[in-house]
């Protein structure tokens, strides 16, 4: 009986020591592939830093040798014909005279010269929440008098009501700045109309125009059951938000309640995608 007991435990230490070995093997194999894997991104660092450097030292050259090589041609051209040089100099002293004089009357924004300088093509970008949108271009002639050429900007825009009203041929950077503050309200417009019927699949979009200066929505309220509809008069269009707010319902007392009051000013206040996904929020509407 002792000799069989006896047996039992040696046989359950030899068990611990296969069990300890294996687990010392396995813990040193995960060492070894962490050790491995630091090596790996060690080398990439190393790799990626070496790169940079080659680059930034290409970079060196290119310029040093650029700028060396434009001074002796610049000399060169002196040497050999100062009078032809300093012809060369004199046209393009007028023509950035021409060019300052041009950017000054349109306030920096983004032009290119044409028809020899007698003119500019203006391009007003649009940006709304920090996205790029479109772009709109027009052609000034700028003697004898600044007029517009050409233009790609939507008929609905008053163009020459702006230019009237700024008085373009004395102060054209006033008439561009309200020009882009018509564009740029519309496409904060169009561009919330989009997200609208992007992000706000349960609401329905019954009517808007070309302007975006009318929208009317159909909202359902959850509790009830019900449907009212929201009208937003966005009468200034210089702005992307609206002027105007109205409610309608079969249940008259809803859009006069507290809750529909405060909405009420929310989309007074906020672009319209926001203001729902508020309203959502707070279970006012579906």
């Amino acid at each position: 009986m002792e000799g069989a007991s006896t047996k039992g435990v040696l046989s359950h230490l030899s068990l611990l020591e296969v069990q300890a070995r294996s687990c010392r093997s396995s813990h040193q194999q995960s060492h070894v592939r962490e050790l491995k894997a630091k090596v790996e991104a060690l080398t990439a660092q190393r790799d990626q830093l070496k790169a940079e450097i080659q680059t930034h030292k290409n970079l060196q050259k290119l310029r040093l040798s650029t700028d060396k090589g434009g001074a002796e041609e610049e000399e060169e051209a002196m040497d050999e014909d100062s009078e032809s040089s300093l012809l060369r100099l004199m046209a393009r002293h007028t023509e950035l005279k021409d060019l300052l004089h041009a950017h000054h009357l349109i306030g920096g924004y983004d032009a290119i010269k044409t028809r020899h300088g007698k003119g500019v093509c203006v391009s007003v970008a649009t940006a709304y929440e920090g996205v790029c949108l479109e772009t709109f271009n027009l052609e000034l002639d700028l003697k004898p008098k600044v007029r517009i050429i050409r233009h790609n900007i939507p008929p609905f825009i008053p163009l020459n009501d702006l230019a009237e009203k700024s008085n373009m041929q004395t102060d054209t950077r006033a008439f561009l700045d309200a020009l882009s503050l018509h564009l740029n309200a519309l496409a904060g417009r169009k561009q919330q109309l989009k997200l609208v019927k992007e992000q706000h699949k349960s609401v329905e979009v019954m009517e808007s125009n070309v302007l975006c200066s009318i929208l009317v929505l159909m909202v359902t309220v959850p509790k009830k059951r019900t449907s009212i509809i929201c009208t937003l008069d966005y009468a200034d269009h210089t702005r992307y938000l609206p002027t105007r707010v109205h409610f309608e319902c079969e249940d008259e007392q809803l859009p006069k309640s507290p809750q529909w009051m405060n909405n009420c000013k929310l989309l007074l206040e906020t672009p319209v995608h926001r203001a729902l996904e508020a309203m959502k929020k707070t279970r006012t509407i579906v």
